[in-house]
């Protein structure tokens, strides 16, 4: 259960570095301070949900598409996020490209050191 959790937590936390860092990136990309929380539940639970889904239609279509499986759900948690959520806004379809990129690949960075970094943490408060 904790593992759990902690790995809910450490992707909410890479899913808002990848929003923010795409946000600054872009300057037709915006969200609102007071929506970011709500975009960042929304953009996760996104991912989450249809992740599995688009691999499994990668999987059964082709294994060429499943490289690309994370960066259509990036796409797609953008697009629920911005449907859903006033504070999301993304215009012209370069930035959508770039959003997509970016949001993922700050994502994936976030999701790799972000780790490694509480990991350390918690073992040093446990040798102290």
């Amino acid at each position: 259960m904790i593992r759990l959790l902690v790995s809910t937590a450490l992707h909410l936390a890479a899913n808002a570095v990848g929003l923010l860092v795409a946000t600054l990136a872009l300057d037709d990309m915006t969200i609102d301070a007071t929506s970011f929380v709500f975009a960042v539940l929304v953009f996760t639970v996104v991912e989450v949900l249809a992740g599995p889904l688009l691999l499994k239609i990668a999987i059964k279509n082709g294994q060429a598409l499943m490289g690309s499986v994370a960066l259509i759900t990036t796409f797609v948690g953008l697009v629920i996020t911005g449907i859903v959520s006033d504070g999301l806004v993304i215009t012209g379809a370069w930035t959508w490209v770039l959003a997509t990129i970016i949001v993922w690949l700050a994502g994936l960075l976030a999701g790799l050191i972000l780790p490694v970094i509480f990991v350390k943490k918690a073992v040093n408060n446990r040798q102290a």
